[in-house]
């Protein structure tokens, strides 16, 4: 019989856990979330091949919420302790979906942003741009990894940054990306980048509020700085 393989025996390469750690959960497929919850695969069967092949016989994430625990456990190399523990994170996500707008975080200042994403992009060890998606009232729709790497104006396409904000019909978008140096010092090429995500928001009339880089310890707001940004722009 085949050896059952934990997420821990998986290739470095293949480890979900280590590149939601390196990477951030956003830079994760449903797959290497879903392989993280179950933990362990079948005999014969690596956990991230379990979980893709779950998402596959069972319609995707939206296939899977529509399953109860049962039905889950009875899924061949799931059982019960895994099926109870995918299940209640599943439920933790449809509750938070089912949150009403009144209950959605409120950026009133680049703090805010910090407070949710802060943390995470600190301790990345690549440049990663996000981007944070607001209503009419400011309040979070949405945050959306766009890119990892080198974060300029060469490297990154602008359109990317609006795709999901038009998709989720937003009005103003706030961009965050980190510096592993630790330095939040904007760079020309983080100038250039904010003045050009500026100019094609407003081409869609989606307002960019601000840009943050955020470093160990310490952000900057280029809107605060009056880098990329009109002279008469206001930050909070």
């Amino acid at each position: 019989m085949g050896k059952v393989l934990s997420v821990q025996e998986i290739s470095p390469d293949d480890r979900p856990r280590e590149r939601l750690f390196l990477k951030g959960a956003p830079a994760l497929t449903n797959a290497d979330l879903i392989a993280i919850l179950l933990n362990t695969g079948s005999q014969g069967e690596p956990v991230t091949a379990l979980s893709q092949r779950l998402l596959h016989e069972r319609g995707g994430l939206l296939g899977l919420m529509k399953m109860d625990a049962v039905e889950l456990s009875e899924f061949r190399g799931i059982g019960r302790a895994k099926a109870a523990k995918l299940k209640a994170a599943l439920e933790i996500a449809s509750r938070v979906v089912a949150l009403g707008p009144d209950q959605r975080p409120r950026i009133t200042t680049p703090d805010d942003v910090v407070n949710l994403v802060g943390i995470e992009m600190t301790s990345l060890e690549q440049e990663q741009l996000r981007v944070v998606l607001l209503d009419t009232k400011h309040r979070v729709l949405a945050i959306r990894q766009i890119y990892t790497g080198s974060v300029n104006q060469a490297q990154v396409r602008v359109a990317e940054l609006f795709r999901d904000a038009i998709r989720h019909t937003a009005v103003a978008i706030i961009a965050v990306h980190n510096h592993p140096s630790g330095d939040p010092t904007p760079s020309a090429a983080d100038v250039t980048l904010t003045a050009e995500i500026r100019k094609a928001g407003e081409l869609l009339d989606i307002e960019l509020l601000d840009h943050l880089i955020i470093g160990a310890g310490r952000h900057v707001s280029l809107r605060r700085l009056g880098l990329g940004f009109s002279s008469n722009g206001s930050v909070d």
